[in-house]
């Protein structure tokens, strides 16, 4: 199909395919492939995670509305019935009758076109033809003959036919099958070209057992009675045992083609392994053998090196300089201005071929040819003279009889001789011992069971009646074949008739039966020389299996080496696999930690990122809060200033009294109020924090007299003078009350004292916020 006509399927009508699978492929029209962008991975790069993907464009050039079905199945379905009513006859099918084309009517537009013939201006732009030179027209009144440029000629044709018309597969004409008969060649229909035709061996074997199935048919016999019926189904059955016997051997044959395929295949397959072993194993000897011999190279040339800087040195033990002796150089021939060294940097073979001969006799082909003439026939022509044969010939070129016993008779003579002056040879003794090998017993032999008689009997007679049968067919076959041809046996008849003499029949059966009689000796002398070649190759049939087993004893017990070599790698391997992935889950348990630490320190490097951004921010805030707010304040007290300066350079006593008055009355006098308040809450709680100091220290005071009286009691017996007067003060002060002595004497331990009881009752100590610090000092 031509890039220009790519719909041609679903429009043309006369357009016809093979089968519904080109159908479906003539269909596609290769759509076009669009990259898809894929939103999330727009703009990357990696391979698991691609930028776009790959979808065909949705966008079909033929409309819905055309029909786009397979058009054969209707001409399939008139096959099919066509060949159903080849084999019923009562089935008839309606002749199909087509239309007419009206090839030279109106649809001549159709079947012809008038062909595109490419203009002389229509060069391509790279390429140049050289158009012929036309000599241009000339218009005289002398000369009445007109010169025109060349015409225009065909370069080419268009043709309306496709590929897909050509044909491709050998020509089957249509054929009409007359009602009551069946062809026997309509049931090869099967058979098409490539897939039975052109038929071979198979295909007429199959032919041939068609034949004798439907010749097996034609005799069964009728089935209007019982026993009829029971013969019928007898010969059904044993036909059904030939065919899968026929199958059983159809079976077994394609299995050994198989086998022998695989022995083919296994075969080639060791035979290519083995040569690529051996090239490998040559490339590894020759990359060996180079690297050797570099390395001896290399050890040659160091050693040449250190030799001469051994001569070198030899040369000069004391050290000393010598200067160049320029005529000791030209008298040395071996020196260096006659030979120069290669590794000095002078290299002699560059300009080597200006040393070469070249002789015009040999570079030219005018001095080959001279050569060639001056040179005699005798070189140029050469004259071989034939052998003569050492036996005797004769005109025809064949060698006679006698020649040929003598040549026999003299290698006879000389076999006799050698035979005769040959030396016995002493028996060597054996080097290896031969195991002779004892023969395999053979099976028991099979023993059948006898038959009854009642069955040997059916089965005789059966056997007599398929006999009968056959006779009776071969017999009606051989009376049809006469009566077919009862002319030619006629015409055969009248021509022995005509022969002139007996004599001629009689000398023709003897050369005949001459003929036989070489024929048969040169049937049992192939037949012999047939047996013989059989031997031979069973014999070597035989070597090759048991090669064969042999190495694949050898072969099986290498494989059992290797797979117990390859079952200890793997146990090594797991071993080491497990190993190894311990020591991964410690590294990946390890880099988990690390990666926890790094993302750590990187939320403790990035909180104290923003703390520290958060610090300057509200820093920064403060300060420049403060400074607006200090500028605003300074601002509104330059106004207020302003104003009050203003308002004092305008008021009058009156209004500076007004204003007196309201200070008093705004912050005198309610100050006044707020201490007197605090006067009168002082004396009320007052009475109850002298009761608390009663509770307090009632118990405390006694504990403190007995304390000082003992203290006294003991200093005084120390001195040895009664402090009456320190006894007498200390009873009157406790009897008195919170005096100078609780102040000065129990202030610690009622400090003490006190302490619990003020956190048991907070409230009892507890001031107003209203109060002050007038509150607390009374509290205290």
């Amino acid at each position: 199909m031509g890039p220009g006509r790519t719909f041609d399927c679903p429009y043309d009508p006369l357009y016809t395919l093979s089968s519904e699978k080109n159908h479906s492929k003539s269909n596609v029209h290769g759509d076009k492939v669009v990259k898809a962008p894929m939103f999330r991975s727009m703009f990357s790069s990696l391979i698991h995670l691609p930028g776009y993907s790959l979808c065909l464009e949705g966008k079909d050039p033929v409309p819905p509305f055309i029909d786009r079905r397979w058009r054969g199945r209707a001409q399939q379905c008139l096959e099919a019935l066509q060949q159903l009513a080849a084999a019923q006859s009562s089935l008839q099918i309606p002749q199909i009758v087509y239309e007419d084309p009206e090839v030279s009517g109106r649809n001549r537009y159709k079947y012809f076109a008038r062909p595109l013939i490419p203009s002389n201006k229509l060069l391509p732009l790279n390429v140049v033809y050289a158009v012929a030179e036309t000599e241009p027209y000339v218009h005289s009144a002398t000369r009445d003959s007109k010169v025109f440029g060349p015409k225009l000629r065909t370069l080419g044709t268009q043709t309306d036919y496709r590929d897909g018309e050509a044909q491709t597969d050998p020509y089957s004409p249509e054929y009409v099958v007359p009602t009551g008969s069946v062809p026997e060649l309509l049931t090869l229909a099967t058979l098409t070209w490539g897939r039975g035709l052109p038929a071979g061996l198979a295909e007429v074997e199959m032919i041939e057992r068609a034949r004798e199935k439907r010749a097996w048919e034609a005799t069964l016999p009728a089935m209007d009675s019982a026993s009829q019926i029971a013969k019928r189904r007898k010969m059904m059955d044993d036909m059904a045992r030939k065919e899968w016997a026929f199958r059983e051997q159809e079976i077994e044959k394609l299995q050994e083609v198989r086998l022998e395929v695989l022995k083919k295949l296994l075969w080639r397959r060791e035979e290519n392994q083995n040569e690529l072993d051996a090239k490998r194993l040559d490339e590894h000897r020759q990359n060996h053998q180079k690297a050797k011999e570099e390395k001896i190279k290399k050890i040659q040339h160091d050693c040449a090196l250190m030799l001469r800087k051994l001569i070198a040195k030899r040369k000069n033990v004391m050290g000393k300089l010598e200067r160049r002796d320029i005529i000791k150089e030209y008298t040395d021939f071996a020196s260096q201005t006659y030979a120069p060294l290669s590794r000095i940097g002078y290299f002699p073979d560059n300009h080597s071929e200006r040393y070469m001969v070249k002789n015009f006799y040999l570079n030219t082909f005018a001095g080959l040819c001279e050569l060639e003439a001056s040179l005699p026939d005798s070189v140029t022509q050469v004259k071989i003279k034939a052998p003569k044969p050492k036996y005797s010939t004769t005109k025809t070129g064949f060698i006679k009889r006698s020649a040929r016993l003598e040549v026999e008779l003299a290698q006879v003579h000389q076999a006799l001789l050698e035979k005769k002056n040959k030396v016995k040879e002493p028996k060597k003794p054996l080097r290896f011992l031969e195991k002779v090998e004892k023969p395999v017993p053979r099976p028991p032999t099979p023993i059948l069971e006898k038959p009854s008689i009642e069955e040997e009997e059916t089965e005789l007679a059966v056997i007599c009646l398929q006999k009968l049968l056959r006779g009776r067919a071969i017999q009606n076959m051989m009376f049809e074949g006469k009566e077919k041809r009862l002319e030619l046996i006629q015409e055969l008849r009248t021509t022995h008739a005509l022969q002139e003499d007996g004599q001629l029949l009689l000398k023709a059966e003897e050369q005949m039966t001459l003929a036989l009689q070489q024929q048969h000796d040169l049937q049992m002398h192939k037949l012999s020389s047939v047996e013989n070649h059989l031997a031979r190759e069973e014999g070597r049939a035989l070597a090759n299996i048991f090669d064969f087993l042999s190495k694949e004893l050898v072969r099986l017990q290498e494989e059992r080496k290797i797979h117990a070599f390859v079952m200890l790698a793997e146990r090594q391997r797991r071993m080491r696999e497990a190993e190894e992935s311990g020591r991964r889950q410690l590294e990946e348990r390890r880099r988990q930690e690390e990666d926890e630490i790094f993302k750590q320190v990187v939320k403790v490097h990035q909180s104290t990122i923003d703390s520290y951004l958060e610090d300057i921010i509200l820093s920064s805030m403060e300060n420049t809060a403060e400074e607006q707010a200090r500028e605003e304040i300074q601002r509104m007290a330059v106004e207020i200033n302003d104003i009050a300066y203003e308002m004092e350079s305008r008021r009058t006593r009156l209004q500076s009294e007004e204003i007196v008055a309201e200070l008093v009355y705004d912050f005198l006098i309610p100050e006044a109020q707020k201490m007197s308040i605090r006067e009168k809450v002082r004396q009320s709680q007052r009475k109850h924090i002298y009761a608390a100091h009663q509770i307090i220290h009632r118990g405390t005071e006694r504990i403190v007299a007995d304390l000082a009286l003992h203290q006294e009691t003991s200093a005084s017996k120390i001195k040895g003078d009664p402090p009456a007067g320190t006894a007498s003060a200390a009873l009157s002060g406790t009897a008195a009350g919170p005096s100078t002595a609780d102040s000065t004497c129990s202030a610690p331990v009622a400090r003490e004292l006190a302490e619990p009881l003020c956190e048991e009752s907070p409230g009892e100590m507890a001031v107003s916020p209203s109060d002050g610090s007038d509150k607390d000092s009374t509290a205290s």
